[in-house]
């Protein structure tokens, strides 16, 4: 039998997604969204914290390069947004390179620019070889 890693937490985050999409429909800028969808968290009660800056590291030195995620939901989702006509594999890339510095292993992809319906994927990351000790920052 299969655990699915924060399952009642990612159902909760897309029943906000969808209702975001279900207000606002398809076309509008990201940011829109991204602001949206803070708020549908909020009126949920559903932890987040919005646009941390993450810094890789390579041998435990800090690199330049900065990585700015939409959100992480309830302290073990970490979410990408995109307002696109159909999702890329660079769109999944991106939230992967962000799942493997933050070494979070549950991540969703959300596209609210596909007409007709919300587009979305989990990732679940289980090689913990993989995962990384980097943690989210504070954008100051």
């Amino acid at each position: 039998m299969t655990v699915k890693l924060f399952e009642q937490e990612g159902y909760d985050f897309m029943g906000a997604a969808f209702e975001v999409y279900n207000e606002q429909g398809p076309g509008m800028a990201e940011e829109i969204y991204q602001e949206s969808l803070e708020i549908e968290l909020e009126m949920r009660a559903l932890p987040f914290q919005s646009k941390q800056e993450l810094v890789p590291h390579y041998k435990g030195k800090p690199l330049k390069k900065r990585y700015i995620p939409d959100l992480f939901v309830c302290g073990a989702i970490i979410v990408e947004l995109k307002a696109v006509l159909q999702l890329a594999s660079e769109h999944e890339a991106q939230l992967l390179n962000y799942m493997y510095v933050t070494g979070i292993q549950v991540g969703y992809l959300v596209n609210f620019g596909n007409k007709g319906e919300l587009e979305w994927k989990r990732f679940v990351i289980s090689d913990r070889k993989r995962r990384r000790t980097a943690q989210p920052q504070m954008n100051r």
